[in-house]
């Protein structure tokens, strides 16, 4: 039986974010927004609708008189990612038998 994907990691900008900090932890927007080539605005989208979940936590200081972002994985996004992970292996070994 195929396990139901997560909709809000569905959405292929939202997992490319939750992926890279699953490996960094923490990460500045001008990094995610270099790594995922996405638009200012839309990476802020998405980081919106993840912080909503709880996916992420969203930190904005400042550096040198300029706005800083950092983003950092939650344990409930980290879950989420390892569940959706899980729900896609359904799918890729049903495809294998």
């Amino acid at each position: 039986m195929f396990k139901i994907l997560n909709p809000i990691l569905h959405n292929q900008l939202r997992l490319a974010i939750v992926s890279l900090l699953i490996s960094v932890e923490e990460a500045e927007f001008k990094y995610l927004k270099e790594k995922t080539a996405a638009s200012s605005g839309n990476l802020s989208v998405q980081i919106s609708k993840l912080k909503d979940i709880g996916y992420i936590a969203v930190e904005k200081t400042f550096r040198d008189n300029f706005p800083l972002t950092t983003c950092r994985i939650t344990d409930t996004g980290k879950q989420a990612f390892l569940e959706y992970v899980e729900a896609l292996e359904t799918y890729i070994n049903k495809a294998d038998k």
